[in-house]
């Protein structure tokens, strides 16, 4: 064991047995310790007091007594099920009834008294490991609970930081990842620095026998969660937990920490708020700083705290910013701040003109030029080149089959919006569109650009995607194009 631990431990264990000895005995009796040892000394372990515990994304409010004490925790353990995604439900196991667990927090010096309630109902006996823990297994083997059972545990928290605790019952991987996670702060001597807000955010992968978004109740997958290709990749426990609604929120000129851990079980986390750079970070949780950082990486069982200050108003987007897990498997949450605008650090758009390259004129080469489209095609024609078209233009976007992608790009599949009307569909691709629509009853806020295409091109395109995966239309003649661009 290294020395300097080894006496710490040692004096935190005389310290906590001071309350018991005489006066003769007592630490007032030690050698004098030097300035930066008494800056860190946890002192006695004073009285006792029930933890506050808080459900994500709010947080217990900071320590604010001088000494340590008993806390004791009492934390349920309940399985149920629940949303994971609009429509798709999946059954969750708990610590205090969310995902993450419940927010716990302590200061170094504590001596914890953990009370592991298993619920009644539940069908599975599970555990706790805390990393906070300075013992085998974390608590694990202490804390063994059958259902309608209380197991009851004791530690001392030595070391200051933010830890990830989950349940550690076999198989291990398949409790996690059913959501058994959450945090467990020790603050140190002296407490955290103030902030304005502070919030709970835990990133987690989910594996289920459908794929994103396929309705219904969805059972684990196993074999999905041993080849590590997760269906869903989500903060607190859902897609859209923190967005809209159930946003973060802040006001101009405060300082926000947040309390960011990853569950896992397979995943690391890229974790990034797009628009602000995080004043500092503690990597890994630990009592080291770093500053102005973009994006932090947060490893399966890790944690990490992030502070910065808002400067404008607008909503910041929290991501994993292994992007895709963001805006196709759930990652992805928002922090709405108000307040007045501050033009000189922000801007917003300034102007928006044509972008045209080459002196703002479409260049042609002299030569044999190119063939002009024929007047007319057969519905055969159309369907096939238009499929090319869709290919090489709207595919990115909207998807192989259609489908589109949930809340960024409306589907085309089946689509009431795209074959309520014909003309507007023609609009939409030859001058492109923004702002809000609702298609097949949902919202959808994004810009379609407008496509450089030519007037059969377009006629193609909307023929192919107007007779494609479920939608029933007629054929786009180039003759409806061109009145559409006249229209306009």
């Amino acid at each position: 064991m290294n020395p300097s631990k080894r006496n710490r431990r040692l004096s935190l264990a005389i310290l906590g047995l001071g309350v018991l000895l005489p006066a003769a005995c007592s630490t007032e009796s030690a050698p004098t310790a030097n300035a930066s040892a008494r800056s860190t000394d946890p002192g006695p372990v004073v009285g006792e007091e029930r933890a506050i515990l808080t459900a994500p994304p709010m947080v217990p409010p900071p320590i604010t007594r001088d000494h340590a004490t008993k806390l004791i925790v009492d934390l349920e353990v309940r399985e149920f099920v629940s949303e994971i995604a609009d429509g798709v439900d999946y059954t969750f196991w708990t610590f205090g009834g969310s995902v993450p667990g419940s927010f716990i927090r302590t200061r170094v010096g504590d001596v914890v008294e953990f009370n592991l309630h298993n619920a009644p109902d539940s069908k599975m006996p599970h555990n706790i490991d805390l990393h906070a823990v300075t013992g085998p297994g974390g608590g694990a083997a202490s804390s063994f609970t059958a259902p309608g059972h209380t197991s009851q545990f004791s530690f001392q928290v030595l070391n200051p930081g933010l830890y990830v605790y989950h349940c550690a019952t076999a198989p291990v991987g398949m409790h996690i990842a059913n959501g058994m996670y959450g945090l467990i702060l020790v603050e140190p001597v002296g407490g955290l620095p103030p902030v304005d807000k502070e919030y709970y955010v835990m990133q987690g992968d989910f594996y289920t026998e459908g794929p994103y978004g396929e309705e219904g109740l969805q059972p684990f997958s196993m074999e999905k969660a041993l080849t590590e290709i997760p269906d869903y990749v989500v903060f607190n426990g859902k897609v859209g937990a923190l967005v809209g609604d159930d946003a973060l929120s802040a006001d101009v000129g405060e300082t926000v920490r947040l309390f960011v851990g990853n569950g896992g079980p397979n995943l690391l986390s890229s974790f990034h708020v797009i628009g602000e750079i995080f004043d500092r970070v503690h990597q890994e949780g630990g009592s080291t700083a770093n500053e102005n950082v973009q994006t932090t990486l947060v490893p399966a069982g890790g944690a990490t705290i992030a502070e910065f200050k808002v400067e404008v108003p607008g909503t910041f987007i929290m991501v994993d910013h292994s992007i895709f897990r963001a805006f196709n498997k759930g990652a992805l949450g928002m922090l709405t701040v108000g307040g007045a605008e501050d033009t000189l650090v922000y801007s917003g758009k300034q102007d928006d003109r044509i972008y045209q390259p080459e002196g703002g004129a479409v260049q042609v080469m002299p030569g044999k030029g190119v063939a002009a489209a024929p007047a007319t095609r057969t519905l055969e024609e159309r369907l096939a080149l238009g499929e090319r078209a869709y290919q090489a233009n709207c595919m990115a976007c909207h998807q192989t089959n259609g489908q589109g992608i949930p809340s960024a790009f409306p589907p085309l599949a089946k689509s009431d919006y795209l074959m309520a009307d014909k003309a507007r569909s023609i609009q939409t691709v030859i001058k492109g569109l923004s702002g809000p629509i609702e298609v097949n009853g949902k919202a959808f806020d994004s810009v379609m650009p407008m496509l450089n295409l030519s007037d059969d091109d377009v006629a193609n395109v909307l023929t192919y995607v107007r007779n494609s995966w479920g939608n029933q239309g007629d054929m786009v003649t180039v003759n409806e194009v061109q009145a559409a661009r006249a229209a306009h």
